[in-house]
């Protein structure tokens, strides 16, 4: 019996690898122009998901039943998927208010680049339109089967940015002054981004985790290595955010998997918590939060929202990681850490698994992507 938990947890991690890069849905982004009286939204998004009904009730689009169609539409050529596409239906899922007046929105211009790597997820520009008037404030949002929505003010004198969820409408955006940001309710949304990042899209620093957690399953020295590694992705995360340390995600994505791939084949040839390990630890977690810093980069974070959302991105994370910790306690760590044959049965061939998948993701990263 106890020869089939390896087993399973090798063709449990194995099954979830591919999903952390095929095809996975993220939030849509946007940029939000004001200009005499009307507003351009420059919506960046995957408009094959958009076509195939497929939003953020799934992770990856190959987990939906229209998955075949996603596929189909992806091999499209622009003019093809450009004639698929119905613009008036996509105008009519916009919300659009005038002050607390709905107002009507057309889409203006589609600009969907050639299919190219059909692996890789093709981005495509819509831009819509709309009239506010002499309204003091506007309020946009979009259907909630379109997922999520990131709205950037790109105005140098009155920033906002806003992350909804499904459905949810933006807070009033004003067209004359600076726009009221709540803290609390900035600092909520990026909680939920930050905890989302790790659960459930975030697999390579989940294995991390988990890799830290098979060494050593006492509670003292795991938080050791979990508060080593939050105090070096907050730095860096901050750093990132604030243009003061820029490195690409093709030297920062590697290095990630290198990082997993490192900790693993510790846990393999040494059966204790050796003293430079928090140390190491700290060093990977400054790479990880570059990577986290690529994410929210994308988000546009500034003015009012900057710090909330820092804040609640990180605590977002932390929250994650505490997760995966206790998941890995309920399911392995209290029913076996203490038996002799753990580290034979359960930590050496777990962590052969997560080796093997971040050597993959190394080499996939550094020649493939």
């Amino acid at each position: 019996m106890f020869r089939l938990i390896p087993i399973l947890l090798g063709i449990a991690i194995t099954i979830l690898a591919p999903l952390a890069h095929a095809h996975e849905i993220r939030p849509a982004v946007s940029d939000l122009y004001l200009e005499n009286g009307r507003f351009r939204l420059e919506i960046t998004v995957n408009l094959e998901a958009v076509i195939a009904d497929i939003g953020t009730q799934v992770q990856d689009t190959s987990e939906s039943q229209n998955a075949a169609e996603y596929d189909r539409l992806r091999a499209m050529t622009p003019a093809q998927l450009d004639a698929a596409f119905d613009r008036e239906a996509f105008a009519r899922n916009i919300t659009f208010l005038r002050g607390t007046t709905a107002g009507h929105v057309q889409v203006q211009r589609v600009d969907i680049p050639p299919a190219g790597d059909l692996d890789l997820v093709r981005d495509s520009l819509v831009v819509v339109t709309g009239e506010f008037g002499d309204a003091p404030d506007i309020r946009l949002g979009w259907a909630a089967g379109y997922g999520q929505l990131v709205i950037r003010l790109i105005d140098e004198d009155n920033p906002y940015n806003a992350f909804l969820t499904a459905g949810d409408l933006s807070d009033p955006i004003s067209t004359t002054g600076a726009t009221a940001v709540s803290f609390g309710g900035a600092l909520l949304d990026y909680i939920f981004v930050g905890f989302d990042h790790i659960l459930p899209k975030g697999l390579d620093h989940i294995l991390f985790v988990v890799g830290l957690f098979l060494l050593s399953t006492r509670l003292r020295p795991l938080l050791t290595q979990i508060t080593a590694f939050t105090l070096a992705h907050s730095v860096t995360l901050a750093l990132g955010i604030l243009g003061i340390i820029t490195v690409p995600a093709s030297i920062v994505e590697p290095m990630i998997a290198i990082s997993i791939m490192y900790v693993a084949i510790e846990n393999i040839f040494t059966d204790h918590l050796n003293p430079w390990r928090p140390v190491v630890v700290f060093a990977f977690g400054l790479l990880h939060g570059l990577g986290f810093a690529g994410v929210l980069t994308e988000f546009g974070l500034a003015g009012t929202v900057l710090v909330p959302g820092l804040i609640g991105f990180n605590l977002g994370v932390e929250l994650g990681q505490l997760t995966v910790i206790l998941i890995c306690f309920g399911l392995v760590g209290f029913w076996f850490s203490r038996r002799d044959w753990y580290r034979r049965v359960i930590t050496i061939p777990a962590s052969m698994v997560i080796a093997l998948i971040a050597a993959y993701w190394t080499v996939e990263r550094i020649f493939f992507v």
